[in-house]
């Protein structure tokens, strides 16, 4: 293509050879919402969950224009002002930090996110928030008072 980039990438995972898998496990909540999924609405010739009406991959935006849509519906005015889930890929970090907040140890949320302890800590756990008397508590027990 000349240099020239898809709307979509073919390529594998980063920083793994062609062929190679990830397991990542999920909570039996999400299989039964992707198996209700499957159900209703069946996968792609290729694999993906989701696809257009005529089974291609979903242009980036139409995306981008549900997003804007949904995330107007979901927050509040002065959310949908800020960056809060600005894009569909936050989630990502949303997730993560959820994982984090909810006590997972730092090894096994790089390992289902797909990537290092160092990135899980550089990248992800700043996006953190709202747990400082969660983490005194401990440290104040700790000091004996």
């Amino acid at each position: 293509m000349d240099g020239l980039r898809e709307a979509h990438d073919r390529r594998g995972l980063k920083q793994r050879a062609h062929g190679e898998v990830r397991t990542v496990p999920i909570p039996p909540p999400l299989v039964r919402l992707l198996h209700e999924h499957v159900t209703d609405f069946g996968m792609a010739d290729d694999g993906r969950l989701f696809a257009s009406e005529r089974g291609n991959v979903i242009a980036a935006p139409s995306y981008s224009r549900a997003w804007k849509q949904v995330r107007e519906l979901a927050l509040v005015p002065h959310q949908v002002s800020s960056a809060l889930a600005f894009r569909p890929y936050d989630l990502r970090h949303a997730g993560v930090s959820q994982w984090l907040n909810s006590g997972v140890p730092a090894p096994e949320v790089a390992a289902r996110a797909g990537h290092s302890v160092d990135v899980l800590m550089r990248i992800c756990a700043k996006c953190i928030d709202g747990q400082e008397q969660e983490m005194n508590d401990p440290i104040m027990k700790g000091l004996g008072e």
